[in-house]
């Protein structure tokens, strides 16, 4: 499974995916200031997961038709201390998703990640 970290996303958190997914940051595959739709369209040719921390993505884009998954992270910050304790919960998440769905990771003592 291949997932393309959003440009909000700390790059170091792209190893903790690993071994099971390889995980690209925007930076990394040079699509910086891309905006959303334009990085959706691209993201789905060589992408199974964009993740973001991104709220109102689902408000702006019309997300019907893609197959690529969304995996949002709800925590308090983008603070890679505040987003590797999600990465287990993200990668069960992950194994059972399915293609162009959208799934929530709630921060640390919340509820289980939600479709």
């Amino acid at each position: 499974m291949r997932l393309l970290l959003d440009e909000n996303m700390p790059s170091k958190l792209a190893h903790l995916f690993a071994p099971e997914m390889e995980a690209v940051t925007i930076a990394r595959r040079g699509w910086r200031g891309k905006d959303n739709g334009e990085l959706l369209a691209a993201a789905q040719e060589e992408f199974d997961v964009l993740v973001t921390m991104d709220r109102g993505i689902s408000h702006q884009q019309n997300l019907e038709g893609f197959s690529l998954v969304i995996l949002l992270f709800e925590a308090p910050s983008n603070r890679f201390a505040d987003l590797a304790p999600l990465i287990p919960e993200a990668k069960e998440a992950l194994n059972r998703a399915q293609s162009g769905s959208m799934l929530r990771v709630p921060a640390t003592g919340s509820s289980r990640p939600r479709a």
